[in-house]
C-alpha cells in the first residue's frame, strides 16, 4: 500500500497574506471585532514557528440580536366607594345620600328662620318652625349674654294623695332637679327629657306669671297646666303615697341658690336661698289617666 502524501507547511508568504486578509475583515466589522486583529500578530509568530490550529471564528456584531424594552403592561386603578358596590347598592346607596342633603337643608333652613327677626315665612309657618326646632334642636343664646346664668333653680313637688283604703295623706316634698340630676350623672348620652324639660316648664311659668302667681297673658294657664303634668307624671313615676295612691292636689316650689364666684373673684354673692311656693293646685282626672306620657304633658 502506499502512504498518503504528507501536508507541507504553509510558507512565511501565505501566512502573511491570510493575516493582512483577517485585518481587512476586521476593519470592515467594527469595533466588535477588535479582539481578532490583536490575535493576528500572534498567528504570524505561530506560522514561523510551525502549523497551528485556527481559533473558530466569531459571528460578527452587527448580526448579534438586540432586546428591544417590553413596554409595562398598565392596568386599570381599582374601583373604590360607591362605585365598586353592585348597581342595587349604588342606587340605594345614592338614595341614602339624596334623603340626608335634604334633610339637613331643611334643618338648616328651619333653624335659620327661627334665629332670624320675625319676618312674612315665620309669620305664617311659625307653628311649624317651633314644632321642628322645640324641644331637640332649641337654640339659646344664654351662653353668650353678658349676664350668663349664675343661679341654680331645683324644682321641687308635694302632693295630698288619696290611698288604697280611702285615707287621704300629705306626702313630702321631692326634689325632682335632683332626681333629673342623679340619671344624668355618669351617663354618657342623657335624654333632653333629662336635661332641658323641667327647667323649660318652669321658665316658661315664670315668665308668664308676676311675682304674686297671677299669669301675665294667654300663656299662662298654657304654662301652669304643662308644668302641672309634668309634676303628676314624676309623682307617678316615683309611686308618691305607695301603691294605688291616687294625687288629688299637688304644690310646686323652687329653690333657688347663687353659684358661688370663684376665688380669685372679688364679687361678693349671697349663698341664702329664696324658696318660691306656689298655690295647691288639683289635679283634673284627664291629668291622671293612664294615656298621659310625656309627649302628651306637652
Amino acid at each position: 500500500m502506499t502512504e498518503p502524501p504528507t501536508p507541507e507547511p504553509p510558507t512565511s508568504e501565505a501566512v502573511a497574506s491570510e493575516v493582512a486578509t483577517s485585518e481587512v475583515a476586521t476593519s470592515e466589522a467594527g469595533p466588535s471585532e477588535a479582539v481578532a486583529s490583536e490575535v493576528a500578530p500572534s498567528k504570524a509568530a505561530t506560522s514561523e514557528a510551525g502549523p497551528s490550529v485556527a481559533p473558530a471564528s466569531e459571528p460578527p456584531a452587527s448580526k448579534a440580536l438586540v432586546r428591544q424594552p417590553r413596554e409595562p403592561v398598565v392596568e386599570p386603578p381599582a374601583l373604590t366607594g360607591i362605585a365598586a358596590l353592585p348597581l342595587r347598592s349604588q342606587i340605594a346607596a345614592a338614595l341614602a345620600l339624596a334623603v340626608v342633603a335634604v334633610v339637613a337643608c331643611v334643618h338648616l333652613g328651619m333653624v335659620f328662620l327661627h334665629v332670624a327677626p320675625s319676618n312674612t315665612v315665620t309669620k305664617q309657618h311659625g307653628r311649624a318652625i317651633d314644632e321642628w326646632i322645640y324641644p331637640e334642636f332649641e337654640q339659646n343664646w344664654k351662653l353668650f349674654a353678658p349676664n350668663p346664668l349664675q343661679q341654680n333653680i331645683a324644682i321641687q313637688v308635694r302632693a295630698l294623695v288619696r290611698t288604697s283604703d280611702g285615707t287621704s295623706r300629705e306626702t313630702g316634698w321631692y326634689d325632682l332637679s335632683a332626681l333629673d340630676g342623679q340619671a344624668i350623672d355618669g351617663n354618657l348620652l342623657p335624654s333632653h327629657t333629662q336635661q332641658n324639660e323641667l327647667r323649660r316648664a318652669w321658665d316658661f311659668y315664670a315668665s308668664t306669671h308676676d311675682g304674686q302667681n297671677r299669669p301675665a297673658g294667654l300663656r299662662g294657664d298654657l304654662s301652669e297646666r304643662y308644668l302641672r303634668r309634668i309634676a303628676v307624671l314624676r309623682l307617678d313615676r316615683e309611686h308618691a303615697g305607695g301603691a294605688g295612691a291616687v294625687v288629688e292636689r299637688l304644690q310646686v316650689r323652687s329653690r333657688t341658690t347663687n353659684v358661688p364666684p370663684p376665688k380669685w373673684s372679688e364679687e361678693k354673692v349671697s349663698d341664702k336661698p329664696i324658696v318660691r311656693e306656689l298655690p295647691w293646685w288639683s289635679v283634673p282626672d284627664s291629668d291622671r289617666k293612664d294615656g298621659l306620657t310625656e309627649a302628651s304633658a306637652r
